[in-house]
């Protein structure tokens, strides 16, 4: 475990955080922002758009589906509607658990991811390449007979190897009971501005996000049943009523685990 915080490469977390409109992050995040936003300007549209995803997902099996467990992994620094704020909201009883390995959103997470009882709130400092001990950890406060709701949202891009990707996301489907879900959106590479200017953030020395096909996205859903309207564009799925939806090329869904 590395508590160390960096703050001369820049880091995805806390660039999504300024996009977002936050104020936890360094000169060198909002440098890299910056530097992304003028190849790619809809990259902050795409941020606002996952973050409003979030919400109606979590909305969606929280009040209408029943799920009173969540497994958020690679979480981010605590913004705006956060899952337990939003899944708490609806059942005060809910459990979430958060995950995430780097320092800064570790010491944010302590200061801001709080619930009051009934609700639990709980943070696990741990990396999506070794799920085994991230579930372990998981597991002292989610309780794995019981439905839950995986959240990967944003995050598989940071696995650079597709068959690991694919591999984690089996893994990890696994372990979680029958009628769980699986929530999750990732870039897709369908934009020429938006992959240059990935490919500008990556060569900066921060841990690279790989953009995949909406083909390769839809592959991680492979065994579930995915709920309408299927694997979407991020704007697209189940839009608020009396609201423009435009598609981005951040494209996610839910599927259950039957």
């Amino acid at each position: 475990m590395n508590n160390t915080i960096d703050t001369s490469v820049p880091h995805s977390a806390r660039i999504w955080n300024y996009w977002l409109g936050g104020k936890d992050h360094y000169p060198v995040d909002q440098e890299a922002g910056d530097a992304y936003a003028a190849i790619a300007p809809q990259i902050e549209t795409m941020a606002r758009a996952s973050r409003e995803y979030l919400v109606r997902a979590v909305t969606h099996l929280t009040r209408d589906r029943g799920v009173r467990q969540f497994l958020d992994i690679g979480t981010g620094l605590p913004t705006h509607a956060n899952t337990h704020q939003v899944a708490q909201q609806i059942a005060p009883d809910a459990r979430i658990v958060y995950v995430d390995n780097d320092p800064i959103v570790l010491a944010h997470a302590h200061a801001l991811l709080y619930s009051k009882p009934p609700g639990v709130t709980a943070y696990v400092d741990a990396d999506l390449h070794a799920p085994e001990e991230l579930l372990r950890s998981a597991a002292r406060t989610l309780d794995f007979t019981e439905p839950i709701g995986l959240m990967l949202m944003g995050i598989l891009g940071h696995i650079e190897d597709y068959a690991e990707a694919l591999a984690i996301v089996r893994h990890l489907l696994a372990v979680i009971p029958p009628g769980s879900y699986f929530l999750h959106y990732d870039g897709t590479n369908t934009d020429t501005d938006l992959v240059k200017a990935q490919a500008g953030y990556d060569d900066t020395g921060a841990v690279p996000y790989v953009l995949r096909s909406p083909e390769q996205i839809a592959a991680f859903y492979g065994g579930l049943e995915v709920l309408e309207p299927g694997i979407v564009p991020c704007p697209l799925w189940r839009p608020d009523s009396g609201t423009s939806a435009e598609p981005t090329h951040i494209h996610g869904g839910i599927g259950h685990k039957r």
